[in-house]
């Protein structure tokens, strides 16, 4: 089995979502390597739309595979302020790419100091087991 890749520049959650810090309040938002492989073949995403305000923890869209479906869930509050159309055509980036084209969306977050809260990439790693 290949390792699965955690980017150290990232911050993660418990609910196995990413989020890079690109500048000015804003994060872009995804799905990890352990996310997506545990999933298996995506075939569809569901994604909140620009303008939703969002709460950190609460499911604001899904990832359906071939295998099952699962709530994507926000990292931080904030509003969506882009969301990854390529997706829905090709969802498969989720799996070929977690941290490239098959991020889901990006935030304008209500508090920046938030980011450095959520996990960085040993502690993620730890909660892998």
């Amino acid at each position: 089995m290949s390792e699965l890749e955690y980017p150290a520049d990232l911050r993660y959650t418990g609910d196995h979502e990413w989020v890079a810090d690109k500048g000015d309040g804003v994060v872009r938002v995804g799905i990890t390597a352990y996310a997506q492989d545990a999933l298996g073949d995506v075939v569809y995403v569901s994604l909140p739309a620009v303008g939703d305000a969002v709460t950190a923890g609460d499911s604001c869209g899904e990832v359906e595979s071939t295998k099952s479906v699962s709530d994507l869930y926000s990292p931080l509050e904030g509003e969506v302020v882009a969301v990854n159309d390529a997706l829905d055509g090709a969802p498969e980036q989720v799996n070929s790419a977690p941290y490239g084209d098959g991020w889901m969306f990006e935030m304008k977050v209500a508090d920046p100091a938030a980011i450095e809260a959520l996990l960085d990439v040993e502690a993620y790693k730890a909660t892998l087991g």
